[in-house]
């Protein structure tokens, strides 16, 4: 049997113990490289994925929210929320007020600055996804998310 092109990467001698094995390696090495791309992107603005995540809930939410709501809808955990906000705060990207109601909640804002910045990703993050994924048709980019989605299942009761 051929070698397949992860084992060739890995230059792994054997086969994989098993397709689960191979799929479940691919999946943890195309997310490593491609969060490397992204990270690279982002360093370039001086942001971190996460922050850049932050930024882009933000944006699209159009108005502010509750720092553990912000949490929620990160794409990666976050366990140190507090200091990502400290850090974008200082960097004049978002500002934070605490709700008068509730002292405990605390809104976060994106600043005008941080919207002229997550608005100048835009391109060169849609040039860089391009590069990524874009030599996959629409529907094996359709299949490819199910699949993903349906991998994503054995979670769901995970506690």
């Amino acid at each position: 049997m051929a070698k397949s092109r992860l084992q060739d990467e890995l230059k792994k001698r054997n086969p994989f113990e098993s397709p689960l094995h191979e799929a479940l390696l691919n999946i943890l090495r195309t997310a490593d490289q491609f969060e490397n791309r992204a990270g690279r992107l982002f360093r370039e603005y001086d942001l971190t994925p996460s922050q850049y995540n932050v930024l882009r809930i933000l944006r699209g939410e159009g108005q502010p929210l509750p720092c553990l709501e912000i949490a929620n809808r990160m794409l990666q955990v976050v366990p140190a929320m507090t200091g990502l906000l400290d850090r974008l705060e200082k960097m004049e990207l978002v500002s934070r007020e605490r709700c008068t109601q509730d002292r405990r909640v605390v809104y976060v804002d994106l600043t005008p600055k941080g919207k002229e910045l997550v608005n100048q990703l835009d391109q060169p993050l849609a040039a860089l996804n391009q590069k990524l994924l874009g030599h996959l048709s629409a529907t094996e980019l359709k299949e490819l998310s199910r699949l993903l989605e349906k991998a994503r299942t054995s979670l769901d009761h995970d506690t």
